[in-house]
């Protein structure tokens, strides 16, 4: 390897990271840092409001069309990370109240696949 050249994060160091990151609020330095420019961003089937995208500016899009869909915040939480070879799951937590939907506890189940480094796709079951 040159010198010049930035090591590749393994699984489990781009599991921590994004997990610290996530539990800071910092969900858009999350994308920019450990996700590639391509990445996938996959939500259930029929979902309102939210949708399947590609690319890292959709992504970004989506996130912050999530946020302007959230009126209050009153709690939150984000598992510790499970990872399996290039996978990374978390269970996320998060009640709060919604414009025009009221409050809601929505619990759910976050899969990353990473490939040389970075995330590529993300998936989310709830």
């Amino acid at each position: 390897m040159l010198a010049t050249q930035e090591a590749v994060k393994t699984t489990q160091e781009i599991a921590d990271r994004l997990v610290q990151l996530c539990r800071e609020g910092k969900y858009e330095e999350a994308q920019n840092e450990l996700f590639t420019e391509d990445a996938e961003s996959i939500e259930p089937p029929g979902v309102p409001g939210l949708q399947t995208v590609s690319g890292l500016d959709a992504i970004r899009k989506k996130g912050q069309d999530f946020q302007n869909m959230v009126e209050t915040i009153h709690s939150g939480s984000i598992s510790d990370p499970i990872v399996g070879g290039r996978f990374i799951s978390l269970a996320l937590v998060l009640d709060a109240t919604y414009k025009g939907m009221g409050r809601q506890k929505m619990e759910e189940i976050a899969v990353y696949e990473t490939k040389d480094g970075k995330i590529v796709k993300e998936q989310f079951f709830y």
